[in-house]
């Protein structure tokens, strides 16, 4: 008995509040001392974010839970049949920054569905990756018969760790954010990068009869945890070892002393490690599937800045034949970084803007510097 294939039938986007030009981020975020941000020109350049979405007003006051624009998203997919949600099967939520550490961000979703039925719901953690695999688990579910209908999402609510109440207060270092745009990803960095968001796609083992649908051919993904150490973490704090202090194992005024909640990255790690190890696994996978660059018709690779993009190139030559920029597909220009939801978000934009036709191959690629793991996937266009 050959295995079910899965679809996507619908996508959806959640954005909080209007879009925040550069000019104005100081005015939801806060200012560090009273004062303006000498990095953040320097990181926006790197980066090259031109808008970005924050669940605050001005002054920093929060509009919305990261349950709540994840709700949102998923009421999106059914406001043309709101009857439909009943026959939902499962619920698949990944995000990096859930809005308590439990209840799961999952079943705080559900929570504002009240629309929907008692069904099954899987949160699946880490960051950028979390999102990829939370439409994994809808996939297999679907692919091995358990359920029918499905819906996975990715979504961020970042703000509420870069209000600058929450960040301590650290110099900034000018020379060295010039002389090499790597230290620039230090907190300071995720300041003037991250973004807050939800997407939702609807799932299941039938195309649509009108329209496109697509069809999700394979997802994997690898983690080299094993070797490597950590990059990225937030809740605790890096020892000279390389290991964790988790936030437990601190006295409350440590956590806030040492600002044990704020996002962190190791420099060094990063500028050394994240582009190679995607590289590394591209290379494989191409080859076992047969695939060549001749075979994609769009590219569509997370970026956390656009200073990653020529290097991202640069691999894809190497190890993977090269992909011209006219098959890439971003949005990180207009949306920000929303961590777990930008695939979703990409490929949503992608999904309604009426370019792509029938045969048409997509391939995925998210990187997640938190201990270098990776997920990759190929849709058909249907």
């Amino acid at each position: 008995m050959s295995a079910t294939e899965v679809y996507i039938n619908s996508t959806s986007a959640f954005f909080p509040n209007n879009p925040v030009p550069n000019e104005d981020m100081e005015l939801y975020l806060g200012y560090i001392n009273g004062k303006p941000s000498k990095s953040k020109p320097i990181v926006l350049r790197n980066n090259g974010i031109k808008n970005r979405y924050y669940a605050l007003t001005k002054g920093g006051k929060s509009t919305h839970t990261n349950a709540q624009m994840t709700a949102l998203a998923v009421k999106e997919l059914f406001k043309d049949n709101p009857d439909k949600i009943k026959e939902l099967d499962l619920l698949s939520c990944g995000t990096s920054c859930p809005d308590q550490v439990m209840p799961s961000h999952g079943v705080m979703t559900h929570g504002w569905l009240p629309e929907a039925e008692a069904i099954e719901v899987v949160s699946p953690s880490g960051v950028c990756c979390a999102g990829m695999h939370a439409i994994k688990y809808a996939y297999m579910a679907i692919r091995t018969g358990d359920v029918k209908l499905a819906v996975a999402t990715g979504s961020e609510r970042f703000s509420g760790l870069l209000v600058s109440d929450v960040f301590e207060d650290e110099a900034q270092k000018l020379k060295e954010l010039s002389d090499n745009p790597y230290i620039a990803f230090q907190k300071d960095f995720l300041r003037w990068m991250l973004s807050d968001g939800a997407s939702a796609f609807l799932m299941s083992d039938k195309p649509n009869e009108n329209g496109i649908s697509l069809r999700l051919d394979w997802i994997e993904g690898v983690s080299y945890a094993n070797e490597m150490q950590t990059c990225m973490y937030m809740g605790a704090e890096k020892m000279e070892d390389g290991n964790l202090k988790g936030f437990m194992d601190y006295t409350p005024e440590e956590i806030k002393n040492k600002s044990v909640f704020s996002v962190k990255q190791d420099i060094t790690l990063l500028s050394d490690n994240i582009v190679p190890l995607g590289g590394k696994k591209i290379k494989e996978i191409l080859e076992r599937r047969g695939i060549t660059a001749k075979d994609i018709d769009y590219f569509l690779p997370h970026i956390s800045s656009d200073f990653f993009r020529p290097k991202i190139y640069d691999m894809v030559e190497i190890y993977g034949g090269g992909i011209p920029y006219e098959k890439w597909f971003i949005n990180l220009y207009t949306v920000g970084n929303v961590g777990a939801a930008s695939i979703f978000l990409m490929i949503n934009e992608l999904f309604n803007s009426g370019k792509l036709k029938k045969g048409e191959r997509l391939l995925l690629l998210v990187p997640e510097s938190a201990r270098f793991s990776y997920m990759y996937a190929m849709l058909t266009v249907v």
